[in-house]
Parts: structure tokens; C-alpha cells; sequence
């Protein structure tokens, strides 16, 4: 017999080859039970082929690792067939681990089909060196190898099988798996080699017509570790992308449901908000008609809320809208429903046997909610307003329900306020008048149904007239001259004020620069604006265009701004106010002494004048109270250097008390009402007739401080 020997590089080599094969099928199982049936398929085939190619490249490399006194070749066409082999071997026992479930029996006749498979390989690879005499081959040893091949295969199998999911460490795991399966593998192929028994005479028929051993044993090595990393490289990498994926797709699930929260959740209160309201109310309404039974819709107003917000601030504001939510949710059970509309609106939704039920739930939320509130270092009071809708007496849709809680809820507010009442019919007219009355809004401004009077402001050291306030009025085509105080609340509530506010600026500075082109060019124009129109971010810019297309000089303007508005978000409005003074605009602070100012930050507001609310001129006398007050805002004002105005003078003695005072200008009935603009150039003219026939156009009594219209 031929003595034969072995090159250890390449024994190494061939147990390196084993291992990385080992692990990329143990991987590339992984892949092929992590993806879709398509992704899955391209994976089976893609894995058959690297690790055929694997398993084939550690039995050719330790075959050429077997050196044998003659020279040997090998058959280029036994050898692919053995590759064939090896390729589809792999394929089996991919496709096996790639199944839901691996019973022992199909584990078992698994393992004798890919060992044989695995022989058959290594046997006919041993056949492609076409020996003659051929090889024997030693029996036991022969079967020892066959049986080492079932059990590589069926452990290889076994693992493939249980680490096929990317569990935690399952990474360590498969490398530790590698190995004891390249050894095993290893062990097959050289308990092989050793069956094999070469006679002194026998000669390598392939070493004249087949491929030398050389060269081949290079180009085996780099080929199958090329193809072995890219396949792992491939595997490892597509890994990390189904993980990124993977995550990038509980990211989008995680935004998704903290967008339907956002849309159907109030941001503040966590309650339900609008949208979550109506379906719920929905959802009631057909229960109801399921079972015929009743349930209340409460409408909830917070009384003395806006006073809170506005003198103390936003943020305090928000922390006691989210106490009162907590008590409102405090008082409702698991199967009815809280909600926020918005602002200081609440509605609760309760299941009622009886209308007294929810009277009993709204009388306990009353009493609830008039407890004093500790928010920062404040103690607050506030009440409810609630107003009662029951299903199916008040309503039978989801809109009735809503407008008639809300009427019955403005009932309460206007009869007192904390407190509740259930909806009457009589409440509907009102609301349905409200409704309208915004109906009608909406189109004023396009009819051109408003219009604009102008009341006179008069100086006090010579009676001279020095300009007059814009004052809006509705001319509907129905009701006739509506006065602002019916209309202009409804407009800041829907946002028509924006426009019809506009309209007002543009329409003065109109009438304005008509007037400073008669010759009064000293005149200033007033102009209200209210809360809504002072939070627009487009303000500034629309009083300047609004100044420029009327061609008026700025310093004939002057802006009301009331002091609770002034005072809601002092650093914003400082910066509004600013701007506004560096276009040339004149800014008044309006019923200055209803708000709470802060003397600290009414010394830094850009403002020219004060304006003494008409509250405290209404019962004006000598040694009052309110005479106190008007004493004291003319004395403030004077320290802060602002022109002083009174508004609402109705008497003579209102005239000269406020004369004494050191008031700059007044304004009311008894010097002139707000009038039409040729009326009010008429009643300007015959004024100054009088003056100039009386000779005294500095005169304080009664022909020289005031306008009989």
C-alpha cells in the first residue's frame, strides 16, 4: 500500500472552511425563516449554493490536503458532480429547518438522507482521482464515516432548527454551534480518508487529464472564502436592515398612536376633545335607541376663569384648567364620558334612569368645583355655569343635544351663574336668535351693512375739537341699527372680527385723511382694537399697509388697546406695541382701572395716553369713591407723563369735575354722540360758529366743550 501524508496548512484550512461554512448556514437559516415566502425562496437558493459551496470546499481542500507518492489530479466532471451533490444536500436541509415544526421522526429520516447526501459527496469526490486499481476501502471505517455524516447531519439539522430565530445572543450561540459542526463534519471527511487504502501500483488516471492539484487548491480556497463572506456579509447585513426596519416600523406604529391620542385627546386636560366627543355621543344616542333609555348631555362654563387667565396668566391658567378636569373626572363613573371643547368649555356625557339624576350630578359638581384651587402660591375661586340637555326630551341628534345644553347653560350665566338648569323651549329662541345673529355675520361685511360713527374728543383747556373714535355700527336689513356691544362678542368668538376689524382700521383712515385734507391735519383718529385682533400675527403689517394705501400720516392714528389686553402677555404686547409706535401710531390704554395692572409694567408699555374706564365717571361726584379712583389714575398718569381721557361724560358737573381733576380730554353724550360723518363735519361747523360769535373759543361752559346733535 501507498503510504500517504497530509499537508497541516491545509487540514487547517479545511477545519477554518467547516466552521465559516457551519455558521453561514446557521445564519442563512435565520434569514430564510425571518422573511416573506418570496424573500424566502431567493434565501433558500442563495444559502444552498454558498453552503454546498462550503461544504464541497472542506472536503476538495482536505482531499488536497492527502499527498500520495504519485501524482494525483483530479476529473472535472466527477468533481462538479460532487459539488452538484453538496449544493443539493444543502438545499434539503435548509428547505427542513425552514418548516414551522421538526418531529424527531422527521428529523431522523432528514439526517440519513443529507448524511448520505454528504458521503455520496465525499465518496464520489474521492472517485473523481479515477484510480487505478481503484481505492479500497476499509468496511468498518467506511460505515463509521456514513454514520458520522447521519449524525453531523442530524445534529447540524437539530441546531439549524432551534437557532433559526434572531433571539438574544443568538450570534454567540451560532458561532459555539459552528464549531462542534465543523468538527463533526471534519471528523466524517478524515474518518473517510483513513477507510481509503491506495495499492504500491496504483496510478492517478486524472493526473494526466484532469486538473492538477497545484493551482487548484488556491483557487478553491479564495473562491469558496469569497463566497462564503459575501454570503454571511450579505446575511448580516440584510439582518441589520430588517432590524432597522423593524424598528423604524414600531417608531411609525409608536407615532401613529401618539397621533390618534393627539387627535382625539385634549393636549392640556388628557380628556377627550372634541372629535372624541361626538363619537361617543354618537355611540350614546344609538344605545338609547337600542335599549330605549335616557342619558344627559351637561354643558360646563367656568365662571371668573377669564379673569384669572388674563390678570395672573396663561400658565396659571393652564394649571387650573388641569385641576378642574381632574374634579370633573373625579365625579363621573367608568362608563360616562369627559370632555374638553376648548377654552373653559367642558361637557360631561352621564347615563340617567331620570332628568333628577343628572341634577344631583350637577349640583355635586357645582359644590366641587366652588372649592378653592391652590395653583402656585395663588388661592382660587371659581363656579360653574351648567346647563342640561336629557335624551330623548331635549334632542334626538347629536347637534339638538349640543345647542340646546349650550342655551340652557347661557340661561344659567344670565340668571346668576354658579349654578345649573335643565333646557326649556324658551331657551331655543335665544339660541337660534345667536346662531343667526352669526349667520348674518358672515355676510355684513360683503353687503356692506356696517358702518362707521364718530364720536368727538374734546380738549379741556379750550374746548377745541382733537379728533373723534371710530365707533362701529351694523345697519342690518331686518333689525336695523345693531349696537356693538350685541354683536361684537359674537364676532371675537367665531374670528369675524379679524375682517370686520380691518374693515374699521381702513374705513377710518380713510375718513381720516379726507379730514386732514379739509384742514385738520392735528386731529387723531381712535381706533378700537379688541383681544383678537392684538394677538394676529399679521397686525402690524396690516396697519402699515392700511396707513400707506390710505396715504395718512401716522401720527394721526391712535390704537385702543384695553388693559386687560394689554396686560395678558406683557412681554408680547411690549413687542406688538413697539412696533406699532415705530410706524408713527399712537397707542391708548382703554378702560384703564377695571384690569390689574402692574405699575411695573404699565411704566413700560409705549403708551401716549390713559383712558379713565366710563364705570367711574358714571356716578362721579365730589368725596365718592369713584372720585378717589379718578383722582388717582390722573395723578398716575401724570407721573408717567400720559395724557389723561375721560370717557362717558354725560353731565355738566361730570365735565367740570373732571376739568378740575386735570383731565386732558373728554369724551361722552353731553359734549357729543357718536354720528355719521357729515353730521358729525356739520355739528364741527355750527361749533365753530358759535365759538367765533361767542368770541371765547377757549370757554369751558356749554357752548364751548360740547355738540348739540
Amino acid at each position: 500500500m501507498l503510504t500517504a501524508h497530509y499537508d497541516s496548512l491545509l487540514v487547517l484550512i479545511s477545519l477554518l472552511v467547516a466552521i465559516l461554512a457551519s455558521y453561514t448556514a446557521l445564519d442563512m437559516a435565520g434569514r430564510i425563516n425571518s422573511t416573506s415566502d418570496k424573500g424566502a425562496t431567493l434565501w433558500l437558493v442563495g444559502g444552498a449554493i454558498a453552503m454546498g459551496i462550503g461544504i464541497w470546499s472542506m472536503h476538495f481542500i482536505g482531499m488536497l490536503s492527502f499527498n500520495l507518492p504519485i501524482a494525483l489530479g483530479y476529473d472535472l466532471g466527477i468533481t462538479a458532480l460532487s459539488l452538484l451533490i453538496a449544493i443539493v444536500a444543502s438545499g434539503f436541509a435548509l428547505w427542513r429547518i425552514s418548516q414551522p415544526e421538526l418531529p424527531f421522526i422527521k428529523l431522523l429520516g432528514s439526517a440519513v438522507l443529507m448524511g448520505v447526501a454528504i458521503a455520496a459527496m465525499h465518496y464520489t469526490g474521492m472517485a473523481a482521482m479515477r484510480m487505478t486499481p481503484s481505492i479500497d476501502y476499509d468496511p468498518l471505517l467506511f460505515a463509521l464515516s456514513i454514520l458520522i455524516a447521519i449524525s453531523a447531519a442530524g445534529a447540524a439539522l437539530w441546531i439549524a432548527f432551534r437557532l433559526r430565530r434572531n433571539t438574544p445572543n443568538v450570534g454567540r450561540w451560532r458561532a459555539m454551534a459552528a464549531v462542534v459542526m465543523g468538527i463533526a463534519i471534519i471528523g466524517m471527511h478524515y474518518t473517510g480518508m483513513a477507510a481509503a487504502s491506495f495499492p504500491l501500483d496504483s496510478i492517478c488516471r486524472a493526473a494526466v487529464e484532469g486538473v492538477s492539484p497545484g493551482w487548484l487548491a488556491i483557487v478553491v480556497i479564495v473562491t469558496t472564502l469569497a463566497v462564503l463572506a459575501i454570503a454571511l456579509l450579505t446575511s448580516v447585513l440584510d439582518a441589520r436592515l430588517d432590524s432597522q426596519t423593524g424598528k423604524l416600523v414600531r417608531s411609525l406604529a409608536l407615532a401613529n398612536q401618539e397621533l390618534t391620542k393627539q387627535a382625539l385627546q385634549d393636549n392640556l386636560t388628557k380628556l377627550p376633545n372634541r372629535t372624541l366627543l361626538e363619537d361617543r355621543l354618537d355611540q350614546m344616542v344609538h344605545k338609547a335607541v337600542r335599549e330605549q333609555g335616557r342619558f344627559a348631555l351637561m354643558f360646563i362654563d367656568l365662571d371668573g376663569f377669564k379673569a384669572i387667565n388674563d390678570s395672573l396668566g396663561h400658565h396659571i391658567g393652564d394649571l387650573l384648567l388641569i385641576d378642574v378636569a381632574q374634579r370633573i373626572r373625579d365625579n363621573i363613573r367608568a362608563q360616562d364620558t369627559a370632555a374638553r371643547l376648548g377654552g373653559d368649555e367642558f361637557v360631561m356625557l352621564i347615563e340617567v334612569k331620570e332628568p333628577e339624576d343628572a341634577a344631583s350630578v350637577a349640583d355635586k359638581l357645582c359644590t366641587t368645583l366652588n372649592q378653592p384651587f391652590d395653583i402656585a402660591q395663588y388661592n382660587l375661586g371659581i363656579s360653574a355655569s351648567i346647563g342640561i340637555a336629557v335624551y330623548p326630551e331635549d334632542g334626538k341628534t347629536r347637534h339638538d343635544l349640543l345647542v340646546h345644553a349650550d342655551a340652557a347653560m347661557y340661561h344659567t350665566k344670565s340668571t346668576g351663574r354658579n349654578g345649573y338648569h335643565f333646557f326649556e323651549a324658551s331657551m331655543n329662541i335665544n339660541a337660534h336668535n345667536q346662531l343667526q345673529v352669526i349667520q348674518d355675520l358672515r355676510t355684513a361685511l360683503e353687503r356692506k351693512e356696517f358702518r362707521l360713527h364718530y364720536q368727538p374728543k374734546f380738549n379741556t383747556t379750550d374746548g377745541v375739537v382733537v379728533g373723534a373714535e371710530a365707533l362701529l355700527r351694523w345697519q342690518h336689513p331686518v333689525r336695523g341699527i345693531i349696537a356693538p356691544a350685541d354683536f361684537i362678542s359674537l364676532a371675537e368668538k367665531t374670528g369675524l372680527i379679524v375682517p370686520i376689524g380691518e374693515w374699521v382700521l381702513d374705513e377710518a383712515c380713510r375718513q381720516m385723511r379726507k379730514w386732514y385734507d379739509e384742514g385738520y391735519p392735528q386731529w387723531k383718529m381712535a381706533v378700537n382694537l379688541s383681544s383678537v385682533q392684538f394677538s394676529n400675527d399679521n397686525l402690524v403689517e396690516m396697519v402699515k399697509e392700511t396707513l400707506e394705501r390710505n396715504n395718512l400720516p401716522a401720527t394721526s392714528l391712535m390704537l385702543e388697546v384695553t388693559e386687560s389686553t394689554a396686560m395678558h402677555n406683557v412681554e408680547a404686547s411690549l413687542t406688538i406695541l413697539e412696533q406699532l409706535v415705530n410706524l408713527g401710531v399712537e397707542i391708548s390704554i382703554d378702560d384703564f382701572g377695571t384690569g390689574y395692572s402692574s405699575l411695573l409694567y404699565l411704566k413700560r408699555l409705549p403708551a401716549t395716553e390713559l383712558k379713565i374706564d366710563r364705570g367711574f365717571i358714571r356716578d362721579l361726584a365730589q368725596g365718592t369713591d369713584d372720585a378717589s379712583i379718578v383722582s388717582a389714575i390722573v395723578a398716575l398718569g401724570r407721573s408717567l407723563n400720559l395724557r389723561i381721557v375721560a370717557e362717558g361724560v354725560e353731565t355738566e358737573k361730570q365735565q367740570e369735575f373732571l376739568t378740575t381733576l386735570g383731565c386732558d380730554t373728554l369724551q361722552g353724550y353731553f359734549m357729543g354722540h357718536p354720528m355719521a360723518s357729515e353730521q358729525f363735519m356739520a355739528a364741527i361747523d355750527a361749533l365753530k360758529a358759535i365759538q367765533l360769535n361767542l368770541h371765547t373759543p377757549g370757554s369751558m361752559g356749554n357752548t364751548g366743550l360740547h355738540i348739540q346733535h
